[in-house]
């Protein structure tokens, strides 16, 4: 048997969409384990330590925003929501604790298995030497995906360190959303703006303005990182 080229838990009351689910990615390579509850989920996250996890939002016991919660207080591991709602609250409430990314069943198998290399195709580095990005009291490690402010180190998740990374990399020059969508997400996301907008707002929450940078919203445009 092959090496696998990463491990997903697969969250989702629905036994059938479980089994669909793990037939699409072992096809593709990945190593899976299947959870139908919440709680269930949260034990074989210490145990399975996934790389990704794809969640379910209607779940038993626990349900699927409870299960992220408590993922993002242990680790920065990415999480796909799963979800047959569709609907705009779920999606911006996701995103807002830290969701990597959502789709919306029924799916196909080729934009499940795009999604979970998009996610992945960052998180498990392949030791590929990159600037680190220094300011007054920031360091921005894409190596590690670790960010160090005022000398305490940040978790965040993968989505939000690549908007910051981009951001910061690129100082001092304005991007609309549509840009930064197609920059940190990719030209094939099917989000919109306010993906965007949620990702920014929580990146603030973490990073109040340093001595001699901030994160800015050029009106009518888009955001910046300015540095001055």
């Amino acid at each position: 048997m092959e090496k696998s080229i990463g491990k997903v838990l697969i969250v989702d009351d629905d036994e059938n969409i479980c089994e669909v689910i793990k037939l699409y990615l072992e096809n593709s390579g990945y190593e899976t384990q299947l959870s139908f509850d919440g709680k269930d989920a949260e034990e074989k996250f210490l145990t399975y330590k996934p790389d990704l996890v794809i969640l379910d939002i209607m779940l038993p016991h626990i349900d699927g925003i409870g299960v992220l919660k408590w993922i993002r207080k242990e680790s920065s591991t990415p999480v796909i929501m799963l979800t047959a709602k569709g609907e705009t609250f779920d999606k911006v409430l996701g995103l807002e604790l830290g969701a990597d990314d959502y789709i919306v069943k029924p799916f196909q198998a080729k934009e499940l298995i795009a999604r979970v290399k998009a996610v992945l195709r960052r998180y498990i580095h392949e030791g590929e030497d990159k600037e680190i990005l220094k300011f007054s009291d920031l360091s921005i490690n894409i190596n590690s995906y670790i960010v160090i402010y005022k000398g305490n180190e940040l978790k965040m998740p993968p989505k939000e360190f690549e908007l910051l990374y981009f951001l910061a990399l690129n100082k001092n020059k304005v991007y609309t959303r549509e840009q930064l969508l197609c920059e940190v997400w990719g030209y094939d996301y099917p989000g919109d703006s306010r993906t965007v907008d949620v990702h920014v707002k929580r990146l603030r929450g973490k990073l109040p303005d340093g001595l001699n940078w901030h994160l800015e919203t050029v009106w009518g445009v888009g955001y910046k990182f300015e540095v001055k």
